[in-house]
């Protein structure tokens, strides 16, 4: 990213300021108090808005006004963007007016203050406080990191490397778990309780409470079917007595009804027993079945590992199944993840060995780019030079114009004599202007004199000439004219005279001006000179040093290169074990399948015993039936030999006798069939209650299935979300690990080329960001028992560390925002200014496009490209900024300013 263009209207001690910036080094120079801060702090805000301020919207507004405008041009990865914020004060509140558009390479569009922030934010992938972490270390804030705690300055860099990210998908995954262990927990609870009740019920033996209501009631029934058949009867055999007592005849016909209702029983007998056969022989096939059934139960035992088609067996062998299984599974879990993890380690070790590699071509680079810097040195000197040599040619002409002037002056004495003559020409001048008002007021009165004597009328009292004893005075009027006028071009002739003398000795005293310019601005480039070739044999020398590193570099990524092959091949070998276990696992399916269809066969087992009970009782039910009717047949044989004995008077007698014993005997049974039916109403609905509770059975067995099958998915579910919430936490941790080596990398060259002279040795980071410095005995120190400029120079390193990382990137380089200093030489002497010049030339090797700074130290705006002067007008307390090449500035009148 770099700053192309401020513009500011009322933005605190700014009226109207428009500011161009280039890449290269920026330094903003001028007095304490001028704005200098606040140039930086309105590009912040343009970024940010409200957000980069320490203070309040309405204390950035210019007091007086009303309002303030504050636009930024910027260009980012290729894209040019105006950000444009206005603020407008209405009584109690400020009204904040903010729009983000592309002016060159993108189309993006923003409207309103939190839209545009958010749009930086995602844009430069840091909000503010990142921003100020990051690229812009504020004023009085240089020992702001090395102050901070090891966890504050951890979250600071993972804030900037987006690992909070993680650190809030990791939080998210953890709700998840423990929102998924709660449901589970409940329905695990549910599940028990299910199977509890189940277990209870399962417990009460309810199909044989069922079988024995069911068998009380089919005997309370067939007893209340051979009483009311006997009722039956005795009813009938009274109605037959009574019919053949009543009429002869209808006794013969009620025979010939006896006698076909005979044959019609016999025949259902006879077919009810064709019936009883068909079942027996279904009985019979189903038997073969089942011995087809246990041959394929046989034949399968060895296939599942049994060695007999038990349940016992059956549960025996799951439980060795799901135990090798289980042991294979975490077999080859573990293989997997070590197969994974040496993938990873040689992917790893082959993007190491790449990026050294990148490294040794980068030092490659950079030693180009230091032969060619030296080169650009050794021209500047050369041009300064030409510079010196024509400066020197100038002197000598303005010397001679001291030689040649008509002025008897010598340089060192101008100054005083164009002070001499001017205090003159000042005297002369007012003695001018003083006889141009006496000559005006003797010109008014000798006029107004010749009025009054042409009226006739005194000059002096204006009375009539002839009583006026002052007639004659207007002579001495025009006298006195006549000699002001004769003084007045006197005086005007030595103005004029003066006025050429000061011509000439002005033109001197701008030459002796300018010689002095001259030898000063002479001896600053023969400074600049020695500096440019002195720099340039120290390029030349760090060229060499960066060819030797990139060396080291190749042969480092060569020795990576060939770990990683190794890696690769022990990752293959793991992946053969991983086959051979998953065929493993195919085998033990097989074993589960064969048990699973013996399993199935058995059950097939009980399915067809259950059909031959079901046959049976069948049968029995049509034996029962024709029993009844047997008794019945007989019955009505009997009232058949009756009838047929009915039709003489010793039949009729005994019908009488029969009728009165078959009365009695109604009365009797009416009375046990009352009793018989509560019986059986008790006994229906103990079966409709059985009936009931093994239908609320068979729910809760379908309710606990359900659940299983839930809890199972809620189990997977539990299981993703805590590898989810660890695979955040481990990827957090690694990246991390990475930054952190990194970091400590990219320090320690910095701080290599800060404190590579003296008894420093490097620094060490460790994986909570806690910070040691040793020295070269080996003494390890804290950092805040450096001296405060060597504690100052230390922390810009680490900014400077910091955002090197952030330009370098874990995974590739990354467009990043400018580099921004204010004031970074408040704790610093001339030594360690030096070095923070050196670290900033370093930055710009690393490929810093722009580096602003805040300073008004004279070797700051040395090695600046460009400088920005910062004055505030104190009649108006107003700043306006002026940009000019730094490389045409004389830095030794900056310092007399």
């Amino acid at each position: 990213m770099r700053f192309d263009r401020i513009r500011l209207s009322n933005f605190k001690p700014y009226g109207d300021a428009d500011l161009r910036l280039s890449e290269g080094v920026t330094v903003i120079h001028g007095i304490n108090g001028s704005g200098k801060s606040s140039l930086l702090e309105a590009c912040f805000f343009a970024l940010y808005g409200s957000k980069a301020l320490e203070g309040t919207l309405e204390d950035v507004i210019t007091n007086g006004e009303e309002e303030t405008e504050v636009d930024l041009w910027f260009t980012h990865d290729g894209t040019a963007y105006h950000v444009e914020r206005r603020l407008r004060r209405y009584d109690d509140r400020v009204d904040h007016d903010c729009a983000l558009e592309t002016t060159a390479g993108g189309d993006a569009t923003r409207d309103g203050a939190t839209a545009v922030r958010r749009f930086v934010t995602e844009l430069l992938r840091m909000d503010a406080d990142a921003f100020v972490n990051c690229a812009y270390v504020r004023q009085g804030e240089v020992n702001a990191l090395i102050n901070a705690t090891p966890s504050q300055r951890q979250d600071v860099i993972d804030d900037l490397l987006q690992l909070g990210k993680l650190e809030e998908y990791r939080e998210r995954a953890g709700d998840a778990r423990l929102g998924v262990e709660d449901v589970l927990n409940a329905k695990r609870a549910v599940l028990e309780e299910k199977e509890a009740r189940i277990e209870r019920k399962e417990g009460e033996d309810l199909h044989g409470r069922l079988n024995g209501l069911e068998s009380d009631l089919g005997e309370v029934t067939d007893a209340i079917d051979r009483y009311e058949a006997q009722r039956e009867r005795a009813k009938e055999t009274r109605e037959a007595a009574a019919e053949t007592l009543s009429t002869h005849e209808e006794k013969r016909e009620e025979l010939a009804d006896v006698e076909e209702a005979v044959e019609s029983i016999e025949t259902a007998i006879r077919e009810t027993e064709r019936e009883r056969e068909t079942h027996r022989e279904t009985i019979r096939e189903t038997r073969e079945r089942i011995g087809e059934v246990e041959s394929a139960i046989a034949d399968r035992l060895d296939a599942a590992g049994l060695e007999a088609a038990s349940d016992e067996a059956i549960a025996e062998r799951r439980e060795a199944i799901a135990d090798r299984e289980a042991e294979v599974r975490e077999e080859l879990d573990d293989r997997r993840v070590r197969a994974e993890a040496f993938r990873n380690q040689a992917a790893n070790l082959a993007a190491k060995a790449d990026d050294l590699a990148g490294r040794a071509d980068e030092f490659e680079e950079a030693a180009d780019d230091l032969v060619e810097e030296a080169g650009a040195a050794e021209r500047a000197a050369a041009e300064r030079e030409a510079s010196i040599e024509a400066l020197r040619e100038e002197a000598d002409a303005l010397r001679e114009r001291f030689e040649t002037a008509d002025a008897d002056v010598d340089r060192g004495d101008v100054a005083e004599r164009r002070e001499t003559l001017r205090e003159r020409r000042g005297e002369v001048r007012e003695r001018v202007a003083e006889l141009e008002t006496e000559l005006k007021n003797a010109r008014e009165r000798v006029a107004e004199a010749e009025e009054l004597l042409a009226a006739g009328k005194c000059p002096e009292c204006g009375q009539p000439v002839e009583d006026s004893p002052h007639a004659t005075g207007i002579e001495e009027d025009r006298e006195r004219v006549a000699a002001l006028e004769e003084e007045l071009e006197s005086a005007r002739e030595r103005a004029s005279d003066l006025d050429a003398r000061l011509e000439e000795i002005d033109a001197l005293a701008d030459a002796a001006d300018r010689l002095a310019e001259i030898d000063e601005r002479t001896g600053t480039l023969e400074e600049r000179v020695a500096e440019k070739r002195e720099a340039a044999t120290e390029k030349r020398e760090a060229a060499a040093e960066k060819h030797e590193a990139a060396t080291e570099k190749r042969e480092e990524a060569e020795s990576t290169r060939e770990v990683a092959e190794e890696k690769r091949e022990e990752a293959n070998a793991t992946a053969e074990r991983v086959g051979e276990l998953e065929d493993s696992l195919e085998r033990v399916a097989d074993a589960r399948e064969a048990v699973d269809a013996v399993e199935e066969r058995l059950a097939t087992v009980e399915e067809l015993e259950a059909e031959i009970a079901r046959r049976r009782e069948k049968r029995a039910d049509l034996e029962a039936v024709n029993d009844e009717r047997r008794d019945r047949l007989a019955d009505k044989r009997e009232r058949r030999d009756e009838l047929r004995e009915a039709v003489d008077e010793e039949a009729v007698e005994t019908a009488r006798e029969r009728k009165a014993e078959a009365e009695e005997y109604v009365e009797k049974v009416d009375e046990e069939l009352d009793r018989l039916d509560e019986r059986r109403t008790e006994l229906q609905n103990a079966i409709g209650g059985v009936r009931g509770e093994i239908e609320a059975l068979e729910e809760l067995r379908g309710e606990r299935e359900a659940l299983a099958e839930t809890v199972a998915a809620l189990e997977s579910l539990h299981e993703e979300t805590t590898e989810l919430e660890a695979t955040y936490g481990e990827l957090r941790a690694e990246l991390r690990q990475r930054n952190v080596r990194e970091l400590e990398r990219t320090l320690n060259e910095t701080f290599e080329l800060v404190y590579g002279n003296d008894a420093y040795s490097h620094i060490e980071l460790d994986g909570e960001y806690a910070l040691t410095v040793y020295q070269k005995d080996g003494e390890a120190l804290d950092p805040e028992q450096l001296s405060g400029g060597e504690r100052a120079l230390f922390n810009l390193s680490l900014r400077c560390a910091i955002y090197r990382l952030l330009a370098e990137g874990i995974e590739g380089a990354a467009p990043t925002p400018p580099l921004i200093l204010d004031e970074p030489t408040v704790f610093l002497d001339s030594g360690h200014v030096s070095r923070l010049v050196d670290l900033v030339e370093e930055m710009r090797g690393f490929g810093v496009k722009q580096i602003v700074i805040v300073s008004h130290d004279d070797e700051l705006v040395g090695a600046a490209d460009e400088l920005v002067t910062v004055e505030k007008d104190p009649r108006t307390n107003r700043s306006t900024v002026t940009r000019e090449d730094a490389a045409g500035v004389d830095v030794a009148s900056l310092a007399d300013d």
